[in-house]
């Protein structure tokens, strides 16, 4: 019998191939399941295999379509219940809604919250995501959530490529810490970029640069880029304000609407993201690189299972 004879990996339809890159690194296979859509848009999951009191992890990333990648985690997550799994932890690398988690307007919902919700009466007894929208999410769960950060798999890629003396620009003030976190590695300054955003708009507008970019390259980051438009702002902004090029970098590319024709506009040298969200060929552009987390989710499952420290995982990946 091997360590993991009892450790169970499954996925829907949202990021199968990270999924099987996290199998390849833990060493077992992709359970075996099917997740379709019938004619009616229900959603149908049937195990074939047995999950009797195994350590089950479901990787679902709640990425496009979200709706539907939501509904089959949560399906998902409820026929392991029935089946007898041993323990569920629901991973999710890319939380979506996560935007919405307070009452910035009256009359709105908190849907970050309710997916929180669903997803413990679903069944799930732990959750392991990457790089939420905001930490306090954390909150919304009475069960264990490990969040884990791309943070240093994305700085290890900056720090290779030697850039003369960068600096970190946050694209927003509720991104500062970010900034810093990513910042502190490669020994670079930060610099914000102060904006406005316009109501429920998918827009904003930018208003100052809080720092120093002059004669340096900048390293725009956060935790997604959805429709590119504030990041290309942005990077027009920081090369307005004297930097040499610029660079962005995130952890969930979410490419939303007209992101792609955005981006190709954009001044932006590279774009450096992961794959919790996979990019589609047709939004593939060429200054594009995307870093696997696959090693990462897969160091952290393991010690998951076995009870070991995720804490320690830092200093040893």
């Amino acid at each position: 019998m091997g360590l993991y004879d009892e450790l169970s990996i499954f996925t829907g339809n949202a990021n199968p191939e990270l999924a099987k890159a996290v199998c390849r690194y833990v060493g077992v296979p992709l359970g075996r399941m099917d997740v379709f859509e019938f004619s009616n848009e229900n959603t149908f999951v049937k195990i074939n295999e047995s999950v009797r009191g195994n350590d089950v992890f479901i990787i679902q990333p709640t990425s496009s379509p979200v709706n539907r990648s939501i509904m089959e985690l949560l399906i998902i997550i409820d026929a392991m219940k029935r089946a007898s799994a041993g323990r569920i932890t629901a991973v999710i690398p890319y939380y979506s809604y996560g935007r919405t988690d307070k009452k910035d307007q009256p009359r709105v919902p908190i849907t970050a919250r309710l997916i929180a919700d669903m997803l413990q009466v679903a069944g799930a007894e732990r959750v392991l995501t990457i790089d939420l929208h905001a930490g306090q999410i954390q909150g919304f769960f009475n069960i264990p959530v490990d969040e884990l950060t791309a943070t240093y798999l994305l700085t290890d890629y900056f720090k290779q490529k030697r850039l003369s003396n960068p600096v970190v620009v946050s694209p927003d003030l509720g991104s500062v810490k970010r900034a810093r976190s990513f910042a502190e590695p490669l020994g670079a300054s930060i610099a914000i970029v102060e904006k406005r955003r316009v109501g429920n708009q998918d827009k904003s507008e930018v208003m100052n640069l809080i720092g120093t970019v002059k004669g340096q390259p900048a390293i725009l980051v956060d935790d997604e880029i959805d429709t590119g438009g504030s990041i290309t702002q942005a990077a027009r902004a920081v090369l307005e304000f004297g930097a040499t090029e610029v660079y962005a970098c995130c952890a969930h590319p979410v490419l939303s609407g007209a992101a792609v024709s955005i981006l190709q506009d954009s001044p932006l040298t590279e774009i450096v993201c992961t794959d919790t969200i996979p990019i589609p060929p047709e939004k593939m552009l060429p200054n594009i690189t995307v870093l696997s987390v696959a090693n990462l989710l897969g160091e952290t499952i393991q010690r998951i299972h076995t009870g070991a420290s995720v804490g320690m995982l830092f200093r040893q990946i």
